[in-house]
């Protein structure tokens, strides 16, 4: 009899894998890229290369299990960083760091972007609790209503927040940009920012050196062998989910004993391993899938969102290791049952076949006992009917599917979660022979954006310059640049910028833009 189910009663993780069909013949034909992805896998927590293009190892995994560090001195500053948290959070909590006025911080507002802010948030917002010490707030774009949102909820106690700016390289745009207008709203407010900021950054980088400068109440290392998007169980996460009043270690415990699993060689006592192979059975080892990740829990909802950082930035890959073009890339889609029964699970029952679906079931409902609200059924035990249901309803029309089940949403068993898909990225690049670790396509859009800056402030100052009015065509003639991009930029900064205006036409490429 085919094994379909596995609980693990070390961890409380089970894993229902019956609708994937990885029956006997699959997992013989994948016999070769398993054993060479546990190989790969001992070689990463190693301490290997990882990653050539960047000449870096990759040890996320460290973080939980500071003891299987390659060396003593990663070891120590492993540990050092979560007793740097900790006694840095005791402070905060006790009043011994207290606000500029001499109050104490009530809560905390985190400047980041990508994933410097989508892990803290994701876990942040599903362990809230009322119990909270402090309220976590996050700038997490260069959008300034975004931004502005923020800072209005805070204005009125805003000596009693403590920012947090996480930058590894100390040169994000987006989260200087969020930085340097959180300063001018402190001083705009009578209050200096430094007095109440700290950072998360690496050693030496340029936002180090500035916080070092002016005199910043702490910094908090990040290492270069850390990702971005596996960085929540470093001082980039711990740090503001501590301040939170989240129990860090259990997090991290739960993510250790899930990797711990991960390290079987049994195929069936490894739910990382069954999990990147479920990716490969439904993705035939190409790119063209799609995983819908349907946690029925709406203290889970923002998990898809956390995933599709982690899984299509590491696995959406134009080249495998050997240069060959590939386009590997697994998409990601998501939000909650049963809300999404109720808007796109139409189209996953009754659309294409390229999607699979991973439910994540929670067992407990609620802190206390729930009433029965009709035929004998409380709210939870209709929660998760409808998932059985559309868990059903998919596999009846050909859709593959797969069930994770956690006892409850605690800090355990949230590292799990977080632990076991970490993995799963990483098995599943070395059986599809990509470099999980590095992006440079987000590179792509970042250079362009600077060149397309570039181009804005010389339209602007040809603009001031002429004192005459030009359409983008006009302009674009006489700066060498591209019609579409000058007339995209010119039509946002007319539209923002003092002492510019603009005159629309038909057609509409045809507007007028011009200096007063």
């Amino acid at each position: 009899m085919e094994k379909t189910m596995k609980y693990w009663p070390q961890t409380g993780l089970m894993m229902d894998w019956s609708g994937m069909g990885l029956d006997e013949a699959f997992l013989r034909s994948m016999a070769e890229k398993i054993a060479a992805a546990q190989a790969g896998m001992r070689d990463l927590e190693g301490g290997a290369i990882a990653n050539p293009d960047e000449g870096r190892m990759v040890g996320h995994y460290w973080l939980r299990a500071p003891e299987l560090a390659p060396t003593a001195e990663l070891r120590a500053a492993i540990e050092d960083c979560v007793a740097a948290v900790k006694a840095f959070t005791a402070k905060v909590h006790s009043g011994e760091i207290r606000t500029e006025k001499g109050d104490a911080f009530r809560h905390v507002m985190v400047g980041g972007i990508g994933g410097s802010s989508l892990g803290p948030m994701f876990v942040a917002d599903a362990l809230d609790s009322p119990e909270d010490k402090m309220d976590l707030s996050f700038l997490d774009n260069t959008d300034p209503a975004g931004m502005d949102k923020v800072f209005q909820a805070l204005r009125e106690d805003l000596d009693a927040t403590l920012t947090i700016i996480i930058s590894k390289s100390g040169g994000t745009i987006e989260t200087r940009n969020c930085m340097v207008e959180a300063k001018a709203f402190y001083e705009a407010n009578g209050l200096n920012f430094a007095k109440h900021a700290v950072c998360v950054t690496g050693a030496g980088s340029k936002l180090d050196g500035v916080a070092q400068a002016e005199g910043w109440i702490e910094r908090f290392p990040m290492w270069d062998w850390v990702g971005g998007r596996t960085s929540v169980m470093s001082a980039v996460g711990l740090l503001p989910l501590a301040l939170k009043g989240i129990d860090i270690d259990s997090f991290l415990a739960g993510a250790a004993a899930c990797d711990a699993l991960g390290r079987s060689e049994d195929i069936f006592d490894n739910p990382a391993l069954l999990l990147a192979l479920a990716w490969y059975k439904c993705s035939g080892g190409q790119g063209g899938a799609t995983q819908v990740v349907l946690p029925y829990k709406d203290s889970l909802m923002l998990f898809a969102k956390y995933l599709q950082q982690l899984i299509m930035e590491s696995l959406g890959k134009e080249f495998d290791l050997d240069g060959r073009e590939v386009h590997q890339g697994l998409a990601v889609m998501g939000n909650k049952g049963t809300s999404d029964q109720h808007s796109y699970v139409q189209q996953l029952v009754a659309g294409p076949s390229n999607i699979f679906v991973t439910f994540v079931q929670v067992l407990k409902d609620r802190a206390g006992a729930s009433m029965e609200v009709g035929e004998g059924s409380t709210s939870g035990d209709y929660l998760n009917a409808f998932m059985l249901g559309t868990k059903r309803a998919l596999e009846d029309h050909g859709k593959r599917t797969l069930v994770l089940t956690v006892p409850e949403v605690n800090p355990y068993h949230v590292g799990q979660l977080i632990a076991v898909f970490e993995r799963a990225v990483s098995i599943y690049a070395i059986m599809i022979h990509i470099n999980a670790y590095h992006q440079p396509a987000v590179e792509f859009g970042k250079k362009a954006a600077g060149g397309l800056i570039e181009l804005k402030n010389k339209a602007a100052a040809l603009l001031r310059a002429e004192k005459t009015a030009m359409t983008a065509k006009e302009l674009a003639a006489k700066l060498g640049a591209d019609e579409s991009d000058v007339f995209r930029l010119m039509l946002h900064l007319c539209s923002n910028a003092p002492g510019l205006t603009l005159s629309y036409q038909d057609p509409v490429e045809e507007t007028v833009f011009s200096a007063k």
